[in-house]
């Protein structure tokens, strides 16, 4: 080989390894896996929530007031992009005999574990890598791969991992982190991005120090966007810059591996998508991404007003997905008790 194409094979490679295109990524090993809960694990960090973490959530609730942090399901509610909601009761027949029984029983049809207040399980967005072998495969929570989710059922029947069956409970410590009343506004602007600055801002108005976040504990964030719920376009129905959709505010990367490396069992928030919606700067990287690869899941579309109001910061916190095999997602019931 002769010294310049010496010189230029090895610049070559020096430029494909700051890429990361040279990185022995197989599936035993990554850029985010193996995780540190295991090789095999489909849990992500839930597995924080220790029955020693679960007694010590407990003991918080002094009143037992509680709060409904999520809404109704309902045909009428925000819809992300094109997702259907359809909902019929098959109803009673007409009286025909004093005492006879009757029941009535409901068909539905829907994005179950994608609408609504939603919790996204690990199976729901990936990531496509370069593998060390130079293929290129859709790559999720652990490693787990494309054919790992879907291939032997292509899909039929749900995700053969990292379906939503394998979150455990989350009953534990819950963090509400109100960024709306830190700056100062009922509700945070369309296009605004959470910034660490706000978080620790918004910690230390609530006499609440960053490091009293341990790990398992569930952070909520309020933006006070669930005021536009009955708006499904000014909430944010994914048309974006159309009529009154103007997006709709969230944390950005920075603190998504902020709540990664405090070890949360979940993020919340009171919008669409948690993350801003659009990216402000796309290139800066993925807050699904950053979330569910560090095993930090997903709820969407939460009600905090009354929380916020309340001024509850601290409280037990009651997160049950449903055990719904091979799906990305679930409808939840979040319960605060103060």
């Amino acid at each position: 080989m002769s010294m310049r194409r010496a010189v230029t094979f090895y610049a070559v490679v020096i430029t494909l390894a700051a890429a990361g295109l040279l990185a022995a990524q197989t599936r035993e090993k990554g850029p985010w896996w193996p995780s540190p809960h295991g090789a095999t694990d489909q849990a992500g960090n839930t597995n924080y929530i220790t029955p020693e973490k679960v007694m010590k959530a407990l003991r918080i609730p002094k009143t037992g007031q509680t709060y409904e942090l999520g809404h109704i399901y309902e045909p009428s509610m925000p819809q992300y992009g094109d997702r259907p909601f359809y909902l019929i009761t098959h109803m009673a027949p007409a009286p025909a005999k004093d005492g006879q029984g009757f029941a009535q029983q409901e068909y539905f049809t829907g994005y179950i574990g994608q609408m609504g207040t939603q919790y996204d399980a690990f199976g729901h967005q990936g990531r496509v890598v370069r593998m060390a072998d130079g293929t290129l495969k859709n790559v999720y929570y652990n490693g787990f791969t494309q054919e790992d989710l879907t291939g032997r059922n292509r899909g039929q029947g749900g995700l053969e991992n990292l379906g939503v069956e394998h979150v455990k409970p989350i009953v534990t410590r819950g963090i509400l982190i109100d960024i709306a009343a830190y700056k100062g506004v009922p509700t945070l602007d369309s296009r605004y991005e959470v910034t660490m600055a706000d978080v620790r801002g918004a910690l230390a108005k609530q006499g609440m120090k960053e490091e009293s976040i341990e790990a398992g504990d569930a952070i909520l964030f309020n933006y006070g966007w669930a005021v536009y719920w009955t708006s499904p376009q000014k909430y944010n129905d994914a048309r974006f810059f159309v009529g009154e959709n103007q997006g709709s505010p969230g944390i950005g990367v920075e603190v998504s591996r902020w709540a990664v490396a405090r070890k949360a069992s979940m993020v919340g928030a009171d919008s669409c998508c948690v993350t801003i919606q659009p990216p402000v700067k796309p290139e800066l990287g993925n807050v699904h991404h950053e979330l569910l690869f560090g095993g930090v899941g997903m709820l969407e579309n939460m009600d905090l007003r009354e929380l916020a109001r309340d001024r509850v910061y601290e409280f037990l916190y009651l997160n049950l997905t449903e055990r719904i095999k091979g799906a990305t997602g679930s409808p939840v019931r979040p319960i605060a008790v103060r």
